[in-house]
């Protein structure tokens, strides 16, 4: 059942009402189990064995065999809902972007909202053309009916963060400075109607790029598109001090603990730890930071479950961001996984009714 039942405010708000129900239900939940579990045994496995790593004396990392990938398919011939084509962004670094453009709006004069998609794969994995990913943004684009520009950053630990955030940031430049050159862009992408969007790791990239935009006044830039907000699906956040669900999950295999100390470990500037401000988003200035999220007005979505590790620090981001006036909206649903709408076609079709009725609710 979708969950909304039409587009319209009233709609919009009625459902928001009745899952902030179930979102402080959740905190409740979550703060009660903060004191209950017994803290998890040490990690006494090799998490890089786990992950298929093999670690390099130089600090590189060699990887397991490379996930499916699939191709673009630019023309517009073929029988597919979804055209798409890659453009390259910057060659020397490798960064380039996958675009998806739904064949529907060939026919139509109107422009559509875009949506800058960062995968995930913890910094360390997979890729804009990785199978999983290509289709999340294929039905995404035909979903929400939208344009998606799906961007190829590069990974750790070759390229530790902030390296993925300065593609992010790059990549917005790019397709501001590239609009006139492409037509897809400058034809059927509404520039005055951007999200940055992420799923995992790609929703921690589009915090932080967000983050670096705003904070370098960048977000009044007329060198980047105009942004609206941020949808951040199952952000990837972290920090020393462990959560009620991260003890409650410990074990979880769709992101065991000692598997994502091992991929901060691996991200991260070297010497640093969990409490960065690239992976807490709740110490140091970080609070201070999302008050210009606010000043901006950009509005936010977060999306969780319950069965995902992180839902303690996914719902405590959408608490400080409700403190600071933050226009924020956290949509979390009980039981499922990390990661889930990577997997599960059922779940992602929800999700993109979700993200269709976040954008549209708040028209530019």
């Amino acid at each position: 059942m979708p969950l909304f039942s039409s587009p319209s405010s009233k709609c919009f708000w009625i459902t928001l009402i009745v899952f902030s129900l179930s979102y402080y239900l959740l905190i409740a939940k979550s703060t009660t189990l903060q004191t209950s579990p017994p803290p998890p045994k040490p990690c006494n496995k090799n998490p890089y064995k786990q992950l298929n790593l093999v670690l390099n004396k130089n600090g590189s990392v060699r990887r397991g065999p490379v996930p499916p990938e699939s191709p673009p398919a630019p023309d517009p011939n073929l029988p597919t809902k979804v055209l798409s084509k890659d453009l390259p962004i910057n060659k020397s670094k490798g960064t380039w972007a996958r675009i998806y453009l739904p064949r529907e709006t060939l026919d139509q004069n109107s422009k559509l909202p875009l949506l800058v998609f960062f995968h995930g794969g913890g910094f360390i994995f997979l890729s804009a053309s990785s199978t999983i990913f290509h289709e999340f943004c294929f039905n995404m684009a035909n979903d929400v009916v939208a344009v998606v520009a799906s961007i190829e950053y590069r990974l750790a630990p070759e390229h530790r963060l902030p390296a993925a955030y300065e593609d992010a940031v790059e990549a917005l430049h790019w397709i501001k400075t590239n609009q006139e050159e492409d037509d897809w862009l400058r034809y059927y992408a509404d520039l005055s109607n951007v999200f940055l969007v992420g799923s995992s790791a790609g929703g921690n990239i589009a915090y932080n790029a967000g983050l670096r935009l705003v904070a370098t006044g960048s977000g009044y830039d007329l060198g980047i598109p105009k942004i609206q907000g941020l949808i951040l699906i199952q952000p990837y956040f972290g920090g020393t001090q462990m959560t009620g669900s991260e003890m409650r999950l410990a074990n979880e295999p769709h992101l065991s603990l000692c598997n994502n100390y091992a991929l901060w470990e691996l991200s991260l500037p070297v010497g640093a730890d969990r409490d960065h401000e690239y992976c807490n988003p709740t110490v140091g200035d970080g609070p201070k930071k999302i008050e210009m999220i606010r000043r901006l007005g950009w509005r936010v979505l977060v999306t969780g479950c319950g069965g995902d590790p992180l839902v303690d620090r996914q719902m405590e981001l959408v608490k400080v961001m409700e403190m600071k006036g933050v226009k924020v909206v956290g949509h979390f649903r009980a039981g499922d996984y990390h990661g889930v709408q990577d997997t599960d076609p059922f779940k992602a079709k929800q999700l993109y009714e979700v993200v269709k009725n976040f954008i549209s609710a708040f028209p530019s």
